[in-house]
């Protein structure tokens, strides 16, 4: 089973699959947290999972939340950041983004080989999510600067916004960059304790507030620095969480 939110690379990878062994089925190719937790509740559970870490609508670990699931996953990733000795540690082997068709064939082998001698690994998913969120989330972002490609530290990021239908990011010095990602799926790559949702159209560092203000319907209005042409104001759902967030409350 593959569990991928790019479809692309989902196709790319099952047609590896198939090239290194035509033998294996893949049963479906799911790109969302609530999807996969749909699928397994009603279908049998394959006996290999592909699986992104970051998913569209959430953490892929959400999914063994929900679901009881005792079979073995590769992992695939863009990011060298993630604990990599905890997936080691819990029998997973990892595969980094874009898959090689090498290193893919290589950990088909090892599944076949602990599967066949050992059987289904017996993995605690919520101890290896809490081994690696710390170190999950993103560290820099790669972005086109002109005809050139520039890597930009997220600590340097003041705050993402959309604009007719564009994601974009201004840093502190106050240049701005477009960027590939959704801010759904953004909310779930960025530290939580450096970075808040406020609305549908901003994600913000918290060193990026200037001023706030008390606003309507019990909102809070936010002056950004550096400044967005863009009125930044907390929505009413997200007010109460963001209040606490400013607090180092849990929310």
């Amino acid at each position: 089973m593959i569990i991928e939110d790019e479809l692309a690379i989902a196709k790319r990878l099952q047609k590896l699959i198939e090239e290194i062994d035509p033998e294996i089925k893949v049963l479906a190719s799911i790109e969302s947290v609530e999807s996969s937790i749909k699928w397994f509740q009603s279908n049998p559970h394959p006996d290999l999972i592909f699986q992104d870490i970051h998913l569209a609508d959430g953490s892929g670990f959400e999914i063994y939340q929900q679901v009881n699931i005792d079979v073995p996953v590769i992992f695939t990733t863009a990011y060298h950041q993630y604990a990599i000795d905890a997936f080691k540690l819990n029998s997973i082997d990892y595969l980094l983004k874009p898959i090689k068709k090498d290193q893919l064939k290589q950990s088909i082998e090892k599944f076949k080989k602990q599967f066949k001698k050992q059987g289904p690994p017996a993995i605690n998913y919520a101890i290896l999510s809490t081994l690696i969120a710390k170190e999950s989330y993103q560290k820099r972002f790669m972005v086109r600067y002109g005809q050139k490609l520039k890597v930009i530290e997220t600590d340097d990021i003041a705050y993402f916004y959309t604009l007719s239908g564009n994601l974009f990011f201004k840093t502190f010095d106050n240049n701005e960059y477009p960027v590939d990602f959704s801010l759904d799926k953004l909310e779930n790559m960025l530290d939580p304790d450096k970075f808040y949702r406020i609305n549908r159209q901003f994600i913000i560092q918290m060193k990026a507030i200037k001023e706030m203000y008390a606003y309507s319907k019990s909102r809070v209005k936010i002056d950004l620095d550096p400044p967005c042409e863009i009125e930044s104001i907390a929505s009413t759902e997200r007010s109460g969480d963001f209040k606490k967030w400013l607090s180092g409350l849990s929310y």
